[in-house]
């Protein structure tokens, strides 16, 4: 099964084509494929911070939508979370805990007083840690009153601007997508990097992790550019990024200065219509005399140098990422000598990317996930979203931790250096509030294949690849 990631900030992005291939395959449309939860609206009331410090415990808060329009998978996390903690149905809206793990307490963040009410009465019921929220702006609603009682967060959004001391950005980030990129590319020996993205919070996200991935591994600064979405912004923007003015004039100056001067033939006075028929037809074409449309086709935009750049980092899809196909095209920016890199949520279609064909994006590897799928479809009847990945990492975090450090969830143990064991592969909690998961690149392979794995997944970054 495909893996593709959500960037829980509530601002749409994607085109509705992917949106609609993500729900066929289960794939949740990131940052990490489309702006998942779109239409969520942040809830960001301003509960009050003044909660006193609850006495430590392993009890686990759970914040999530139970109710209104994104209830349905609010509580297809809370299922995600309910297995990785051994938890069996009960009569009602109770649940047993296995044995030996920590107690769950749910609370709803579409309730009256949004996400910052859920969060301070978890606090009050002497919740150790919360898991949760679903949203961006809900994280920011609810982390004040968690970081004053000194609670460890362990948000589901990708938002990495939500990331600091104590809260915890779960999901898969797209700066996390293009360290991984730009790390193996450095190692192919690519050293300059560009970039034409959309003008949209994913867009941003990926440019932002193309600046720092370079800056941190000693590369210059990429050139970087958005486009508005229609058809004439992107190849603008492409034609600026790849100086195709510059390389057409460079090439018409060449070809000036190194064409052969060499006598023109007589034309025989002989019928040149009966003489095409009598030849094949890219023939006939071929040796048409000087005037005629093989002749005028002589002055079209001659065989470019190359772009001045090596790597070439995207972040479309739909309708856009087609357009930005052509663009490629008219400007003579060819995947086979620029490696084109894009988003995990190209995984949705990678089997229709064929003109991107050697084209590379970042993304777990699905085979680590089956083991989740079994468990959660023979409890659940129903194979999981994937969204469900993070509330069970989420939960397992919190059950590991519970059974090595006596009380509560102290930072130290939560970012331990072995990390933890999760869904998509091993992933740690970073001191700054990121989340480092393993990650494999694949690369498409055109043809209507399924594309494949070119780097194992993994924890390493920087020149390691």
């Amino acid at each position: 099964m495909s893996r593709a990631y959500s960037f829980l900030s509530g601002a749409p992005t994607g085109g509705l084509a992917a949106n609609r291939a993500a729900r066929k395959t289960g794939i949740a449309v990131l940052g990490t494929v489309g702006l998942l939860l779109a239409g969520c609206a942040d809830q960001s009331g301003t509960g009050s911070t003044s909660v006193q410090p609850p006495k430590a415990s392993h009890k686990v808060g759970v914040l999530l939508p139970l109710s209104g329009p994104n209830a349905g998978l609010g509580r297809e996390l809370l299922s995600g979370a309910q297995l990785a903690l051994g938890e069996t149905t009960a009569t009602g809206a109770a649940a047993v805990p296995a044995a030996g793990a920590p107690t769950m307490d749910v609370h709803d963040t579409a309730g009256a007083g949004g996400a910052a009410a859920a969060a301070s009465a978890a606090l009050a019921a002497g919740d150790g840690i919360l898991l949760g929220p679903l949203t961006a702006g809900d994280t920011a609603a609810a982390a004040p009153a968690a970081q004053t009682a000194g609670v460890p967060v362990l948000a589901f959004t990708s938002d990495v601007s939500q990331a600091r001391a104590g809260v915890w950005v779960m999901g898969i980030t797209p700066e996390d997508q293009v360290e991984r990129l730009v790390a193996l590319a450095r190692k192919e020996g690519r050293h300059r990097f560009a970039a034409l993205l959309p003008d949209n919070p994913l867009g941003h996200a990926l440019g932002n992790g193309l600046i720092a991935s370079c800056q941190d591994q000693g590369l210059n600064a990429p050139a970087i550019l958005y486009h508005t979405g229609s058809a004439a912004s992107i190849n603008q923007m492409m034609r600026q990024l790849s100086s195709y003015d510059s390389r057409v004039s460079d090439a018409k100056a060449t070809q000036v200065t190194d064409a052969p001067v060499t006598p023109v033939p007589a034309t025989p006075s002989t019928d040149s219509t009966s003489t095409d028929k009598a030849l094949p037809s890219d023939l006939a074409a071929a040796l048409k005399p000087e005037g005629s449309d093989a002749a005028s086709s002589q002055n079209a935009a001659p065989k470019l140098a190359a772009p001045p750049f090596d790597a070439l980092l995207l972040g479309d899809t739909g309708l856009n990422l087609k357009n930005v196909i052509l663009a490629m095209n008219d400007s003579q920016v060819s995947p086979t000598a620029v490696r084109v890199m894009g988003p995990g949520l190209w995984s949705a279609f990678a089997t229709k990317l064929g003109a991107l064909k050697g084209a590379w994006y970042a993304a777990p590897d699905p085979s680590s996930r089956q083991a989740f799928v079994s468990r959660f479809l023979a409890r659940n009847h129903h194979m999981p979203r994937p969204l469900a990945d993070l509330s069970y990492d989420a939960a397992m975090v919190a059950k590991t931790v519970s059974q090595v450090a006596p009380n509560g969830y102290p930072a130290d143990v939560l970012t331990r250096s072995e990390g933890f064991a999760g869904v998509d592969g091993p992933f740690t909690l970073q001191p700054n509030g990121r989340t480092r998961r393993a990650l494999g690149v694949f690369e498409v392979i055109g043809g209507g294949s399924s594309a494949k794995l070119v780097a194992p997944s993994s924890l390493k970054t920087g020149v390691s690849g």
